[in-house]
């Protein structure tokens, strides 16, 4: 049963997603963003929250996923159009972060979340045969990657980010320390025995000061304790520079498509678009202009828009 219990929109809730909604472009803001219901899923002792727009007469299906400082409700205002298009949509939060209840913190490890969005997924999908599409932001996107390669049971990837923790640039662009290039992952695994259970602000790991272009939303996502104000362990990262991920060569799970801020200053795109590159089918680029990491900006926001709509109205009718 993938749904234990299901609350009335609170008002935390309420905050987490219209706290984000008011940085969005004027233009995106005419219409009311619907309020999701939030719902529970048990995994391996955990109580997963899932935040949800349920259409039962929807042809399609959005799971969005977020990052190393982000929740649902952070990302729920970007699947707003999806929302509006007729789609259904959810919103995972991974353990340490937004209302997901996590009882051993110390121990969440990188791969954790791999198993659980893949678990997931094959749960979501193992009764309703509706297509899904994951949206994935940030860390988020190779996390997007990575379930629809091991599941097998995904429509289409959308990426704003597609950070290979094989690369070492790509190491040095996710954390803030110079060392996260060669010797990172060496290093990490060395000390992950004794100090992969401490725990540290991620704000201190990664360059949250990056997260957008603007100040103050860089302040709220940097302060948000349910997010960029969470501490993680310490092997957490350990576990991401080490993971094996599925090498893109090998990747024939669904198409991708990867809508890069432009003005990126945390993960630059190039990082992301050589690893689109070494995928052998099916791919798309598309350049968000003037957005930074967290993509409010114009006119990156309408792209981010478009793009999504065509993405769902070809997956609709490929439909069987």
């Amino acid at each position: 049963m993938r749904v234990v219990a299901r609350l009335l929109p609170g008002d935390a809730y309420r905050v987490d997603y219209l706290r984000y909604a008011q940085f969005l472009p004027i233009a995106h803001r005419g219409e009311p963003i619907p309020a999701p219901d939030h719902t529970w899923w048990s995994w391996r002792g955990r109580r997963v929250h899932v935040a949800r727009a349920v259409d039962a007469g929807a042809p399609v299906r959005v799971l969005a996923i977020h990052g190393a400082g982000g929740h649902a409700g952070l990302l729920w205002p970007l699947t707003a159009v999806a929302r509006r298009e007729g789609v259904e949509v959810m919103a995972i939060d991974l353990p340490l972060y937004g209302d997901t209840v996590e009882p051993r913190p110390r121990s969440v490890r990188y791969r954790d979340w791999v198993e659980l969005l893949t678990e997931f997924v094959c749960a979501e999908t193992e009764f309703d045969d509706r297509p899904l599409v994951l949206f994935g932001a940030s860390m988020g996107g190779v996390l997007a990657y990575e379930t629809a390669a091991r599941s097998g049971a995904v429509a289409h990837v959308v990426a704003t980010c597609l950070l290979d923790p094989a690369d070492p640039a790509a190491r040095r662009a996710a954390a803030r320390w110079s060392l996260t290039g060669g010797v990172a992952p060496m290093l990490l695994r060395a000390v992950d025995p004794i100090f992969g259970r401490v725990r540290v602000p991620i704000r201190w790991l990664v360059d949250m000061g990056n997260m957008s272009l603007d100040p103050k939303l860089t302040r709220v996502c940097a302060t948000d304790p349910k997010g960029g104000g969470v501490s993680v362990p310490l092997g957490l990262l350990a576990d991401f520079f080490s993971f094996g991920h599925t090498a893109p060569e090998n990747f024939d799970a669904a198409p991708v498509t990867l809508v890069h801020p432009a003005a990126d200053r945390w993960t630059p795109p190039e990082l992301s678009i050589r690893f689109l590159r070494r995928i052998p089918n099916h791919t798309r680029l598309v350049m968000l202009e003037n957005c930074g990491h967290f993509p409010i900006e114009e006119p990156g926001a309408t792209q981010l828009r478009d793009t999504f709509r065509e993405v769902l109205d070809a997956v609709a009718k490929a439909a069987p």
